[in-house]
């Protein structure tokens, strides 16, 4: 008999001869897999964070590498466990729809007032002055200078060139007109507003202010309500009485910002428009030195992005969101949050899903790349100190080479006059930001804001809000799909969010971020135009001709008819001129007693 077949192995003891040159072939195998993870090793680059000695990104494990360019603009390859995500960079044609909107043609600002919108000479009453100190840094400042011009026409006052506050935590002791071009403010409001300089005299002498605080969005009721008889009170001595000398009355309303309701007339929207586009405009000094930049800017690339990262320890430490930095991240934003004792604990996991963290600077390159901009457009970037500093901006650096900020541009004498003046130095960037082709604001902060309100009232130029709540879980699943796949996501997620004409529902949003009331459509073969607000009051036809089709604005009130003016139910606080503001605005995610914090995050 022969012998036995063993199982498993059909051809007998013959099995013996494939293990003798199946060994050394294993390995050959493992001597080149060891020899090309050692090649790995060299040629990459260190981990762009260690937990122990900075911010990391969303894990702590990923690092980026770059390869030679071999002519083509190179690829980056973002790693973690083995799983390849590329960055693809060969072969991509920029689309022109990323710098420009097909459909902004069709719309353009219209901030006009109707013919039912009395001038100044007619609703000015005399001895009627509004002063006001607005709070915060420049563009929160800015918000407060567009309602006080507001709130003197309701209140038919004369308004007092708004003061600047010097004592917040951007320590700069900027005037008004050492930012802003003060005779153009006058003059160019001049038809809405009396506005003088400083406040009336009385015996050579500044006249003592009644100050109060209103409530934030107050209504053009509550101000007739609350300021108007504070206006009219009258402080006559027994002899001024005998003597029948008129009353001069003068308000200062402090910590002004967000104390107009968001929700106005159309009138009074269009006049808060034409503060804003038109009247407030920079001093020379500085608007030539933002042309400046803007110029080298062009020199170097036809397009350029500006971006708006805030990043700043200040800004990590109130969201509360966590960044893969390891305990020294934990500990160092700690110690920020403690300086504000009101300032609660949150959930950093939750934070990131509800879209309240700012993206890392690497998050944005992304987002940027899966739009479609390629690796050699131009970025110039606004911003403070950046958390992490130069490990933080690697990767962003490493996606966008062409880096650009105002010091990079601009030598040491040039930005000298600026540099201890934090407003003038905010509105050199806000310059840049405005005249770039595309705009990315990385929050929703004040500069944010009225930067994108401008930007759709001048041409609705391109700008992007990151979609951050919705990107956050493409941003964590990133290594386990394709480039392609990540990048359609991508464009799918951001679609209602680039800036595009009515992709915001009239009426919906902040005013200065979305002013529907101040932006018209042609229609009708360019023959009319219709404002695509919900509160349209008029309609322009070919020949410039305006319709009046609602009701009219804010009437004059004399002091008799303001005496028996209405009522409305105010809090018992009403009689101090505070309250407490029960519905927060849009931004207003801090509590009151906490003006600093508010401060560090308007701008």
């Amino acid at each position: 008999m022969g012998q036995p077949r063993r199982r498993g192995y059909p051809y007998g003891h013959h099995h013996r001869c494939p293990r003798r040159i199946a060994l050394p072939a294993a390995a050959l195998a493992l001597l080149f897999f060891a020899v090309s993870l050692l090649s790995v090793s060299l040629l990459s680059t260190p981990p762009l964070a260690d937990p122990r000695t900075g911010l990391g990104t969303s894990s702590s494990r990923r690092f980026l590498r770059r390869y030679p360019a071999n002519g083509s603009g190179g690829e980056l390859d973002v790693s973690e466990s083995g799983e390849a995500f590329i960055v693809q960079t060969h072969g991509m044609i920029e689309r022109d729809d990323l710098w420009h909107s097909k459909h902004a043609s069709n719309f353009y600002g219209c901030s006009n007032c109707s013919s039912k919108f009395l001038d100044s000479s007619v609703t000015t009453q005399p001895e009627r002055y509004l002063i006001v100190v607005t709070s915060g840094g420049l563009n929160q400042q800015r918000t407060g200078i567009i309602d006080a011009v507001v709130a003197a026409h309701i209140l038919n006052a004369t308004l007092v060139v708004p003061k600047l506050d010097q004592t917040s935590f951007w320590k700069d002791s900027s005037n008004f007109s050492e930012i802003f071009d003060m005779d153009w403010f006058i003059s160019f409001l001049a038809k809405d507003v009396k506005i003088i300089k400083e406040p009336p005299e009385k015996g050579g002498k500044a006249m003592k202010p009644y100050k109060m605080r209103v409530p934030r969005k107050c209504t053009p009721r509550c101000y007739l309500n609350r300021v108007l008889p504070a206006l009219l009170k009258k402080h006559l001595s027994w002899w001024e009485v005998w003597l029948h000398t008129p009353t001069t009355q003068v308000i200062r309303m402090t910590k002004y910002d967000y104390r107009l309701s968001n929700k106005l007339d159309t009138e009074l929207q269009k006049l808060r428009c034409r503060v804003n586009y038109h009247a407030l405009k920079f001093t020379d000094s500085i608007q030539e030195l933002g042309e400046k930049l803007i110029h080298r800017m062009r020199e170097r690339s036809r397009y350029f992005i500006a971006l708006h990262l805030r990043f700043e320890p200040d800004m990590l430490a109130f969201s509360g969101c966590y960044y893969g930095g390891g305990e020294k991240e934990r500990r160092e934003l700690a110690a920020i949050r403690r300086r504000w004792r009101t300032l609660h604990v949150r959930d950093p996991e939750k934070g990131r899903r509800q879209g309240r963290c700012p993206l890392t600077p690497e998050e944005v390159g992304l987002m940027l790349r899966a739009l479609g901009y390629r690796s050699d457009v131009h970025i110039y970037v606004a911003s403070g100190e950046i958390y992490g500093g130069e490990d933080t901006l690697a990767p962003l650096k490493a996606l966008f080479p062409n880096f650009h900020t105002k010091e990079t541009l601009t030598s040491q004498e040039e930005l000298a006059p600026f540099l201890k003046f934090s407003s003038r130095m905010a509105a050199i960037d806000f310059i840049v930001c405005d005249e770039s082709d595309a705009f990315v604001a990385n929050n929703i902060g004040n500069m944010a804001k009225i930067l994108a309100g401008r930007r759709r009232y001048f041409g609705h130029k391109r700008t992007i809000r990151p979609n951050a709540k919705q990107l956050y879980p493409l941003f964590m699943k990133r290594e386990n799909m394709s480039w392609d796949a990540f990048s359609a996501q991508m464009r799918t997620m951001q679609k209602g969010y680039m800036g595009e004409p009515m992709e915001i529902t009239p009426g919906r949003g902040e005013f200065h971020a979305n002013p529907a009331a101040c932006i018209c459509e042609k229609t009708g073969g360019n023959t009319v135009v219709k404002s695509i607000s919900r509160s349209n009051q008029e309609l322009v036809n070919d020949t410039g001709t305006k319709k009046a089709v609602g009701r009219p604005p804010y009437p004059v009130y004399t002091d008799e008819e303001a005496d028996g003016s209405d009522t409305e139910d105010d809090p018992e606080n009403t009689a101090r001129g505070e309250m407490i503001d029960v519905e927060p605005d849009d931004d207003s995610v801090v509590r009151q007693e906490d003006p600093e914090l508010e401060e560090i995050l308007s701008d």
